[in-house]
């Protein structure tokens, strides 16, 4: 009899908990489906509700800590998702309410929003060791080697993704961007153009494609390619001022100048690099049409937002007197008949030279001129002379020295002068010394157009 006093409460406990454990594993299903369904029911207030209170009881419990993350997110808050899943996984219980790969690809994507890279990575490796046959996990792998800097492993795990789907165009694309970074232009044009085969849409790599065409020189191809680009919005201003640049490479500024017109006009911030290289570069095509007026204006909406950008602040002193000397700009901007007329009242005016032939070349104009007659003996030969007029804002270098000096050969002219709106480097002058040309820099020509004016109001 003692014993039965023993072995009965001991049996009621054991029965009481195999009752407890058996209305659990029924309840926790039905509990576990109402959950699921209120929440594709969009009830996510009541299943935060339900959830907390089972987590109260059980903090243990994934799955209702999985449904409350899920809840979450759709209520627009990742950050409390995350700290949940972070719980989840470190209880490990997967199953069919916690869908193990469904649950890392969802933690992945918001350890990575929140920039956890690393954490991010662990789940993207864990995946492909759950579905090895899978591309995307691969990709995903490897687009964050890439992001951390081991583009070595990066390329490995992009590779076996391309393997498994040659389709996957986003793998295509990263493969292409790591070497175009890392100067391997044929095989990142090759990724390019298979990540376009397969997604018409990737405006980023069109504008890629067309940056490795233009550094090839291929400039049709590279328009065709950066035209396609600019169908995106965020790509629209980059591709246009490449295509202003292409333009520009083959000395077409009447195409030109409307591309970067376009660009100029979509510029929102004035200090990004894209807008700073539109109007840079418009105002260099402005500068070779004699739009001096235009390129100041760009030149210095460059210079107030960055003050060292390329050679901004030598041009504003370039052409400072331009703003401030009225015969200066007309030298430099004036129309070809206009120019030569003003050429030539230089030669008579300022040099007191009579004027044998005239023509014009690129970027100034060519005269042949001979002393006065005032100026020589009755009867003693006159030398002539070729006198070359540049309009130009780079500084003269030797060659320009040179090319004057085959000319006067050509000619049988013994003696030469160049006369330029810039300045000349130190081996031009010193080519020059021993030789018969004598250089005027723009100083000097300010000089000269003051006399040649008022010698030419005075002959009217």
């Amino acid at each position: 009899m003692s014993i039965l006093f023993i072995v009965i409460p001991i049996l009621g406990v054991v029965v009481g908990f195999l009752s407890w454990y058996i209305v659990r594993m029924i309840a926790t299903p039905r509990q576990s489906k109402a959950i699921a369904d209120q929440l594709k029911q969009g009830r996510t207030q009541v299943v935060i509700r339900s959830t907390k209170a089972i987590i109260q009881k059980n903090p243990q419990n994934a799955e209702a800590r999985w449904y409350l993350g899920l809840a979450y997110l759709q209520e627009g808050k990742p950050e409390l998702a995350l700290m949940e899943w972070k719980q989840v996984n470190q209880i490990g219980q997967f199953g069919q309410n916690v869908p193990e790969i469904e649950f890392r690809r969802k933690i992945a994507a918001l350890f990575e929003k929140f920039n956890q890279t690393e954490e991010a990575l662990k789940e993207r490796i864990l995946l492909t060791k759950l579905e090895p046959r899978a591309a995307e996990n691969y990709y995903e792998a490897g687009r964050l080697f890439e992001a951390r800097g081991r583009t070595d492993v990066a390329v490995n795990y992009l590779r076996k993704a391309i393997d498994l789907d040659e389709r996957l165009a986003g793998a295509h694309h990263q493969l292409g961007m790591i070497f175009y970074r890392t100067k391997r232009p044929m095989e990142s044009k090759a990724e390019f153009e298979a990540a376009i085969k397969w997604d018409g849409d990737d405006f980023e790599a069109f504008y890629f494609l067309g940056k490795l065409y233009k550094e090839m020189s291929d400039y049709t191809a590279a328009l065709v390619s950066f035209e396609k680009s600019t169908r995106s919005p965020a790509f629209k201003l980059k591709a246009l001022v490449e295509r202003g640049g292409c333009y520009m490479s083959q000395n077409a500024l009447d195409k030109a100048v409307p591309e970067l017109e376009r660009a100029v006009k979509l510029i929102k911030d004035e200090g990004a690099n894209e807008a700073l290289y539109g109007r840079y570069f418009l105002a260099m095509c402005y500068e070779k049409l004699r739009e001096l007026d235009k390129s100041i204006e760009h030149w210095e909406r460059i210079y107030a937002k960055k003050p060292n950008f390329r050679d901004v602040a030598e041009k504003l002193t370039q052409y400072q007197e331009y703003r401030t000397d009225d015969r200066m700009k007309d030298f430099l901007t004036c129309g070809k008949e206009e120019f030569m007329d003003i050429c030539k009242a230089v030669v008579q005016g300022a040099m007191n030279f009579n004027i044998r032939d005239a023509s014009d070349i690129p970027n100034g104009a060519e005269l042949i001129a001979v002393e006065n007659d005032s100026d020589k003996w009755l009867g003693a030969k006159k030398i002539p002379r070729l006198i070359r007029f540049l309009r130009v804002s780079e500084n003269l270098d030797e060659s320009a020295i040179r090319a004057l000096i085959d000319q006067m050969r050509k000619l049988t002219v013994t003696r030469g002068a160049i006369v330029t709106s810039s300045t000349f480097s130190r081996s031009a002058i010193e080519f020059a010394e021993n030789r018969s040309v004598e250089l005027f820099t723009k100083e000097q020509l300010q000089e000269m157009l003051k006399k040649a004016t008022l010698s030419s109001s005075g002959r009217k």
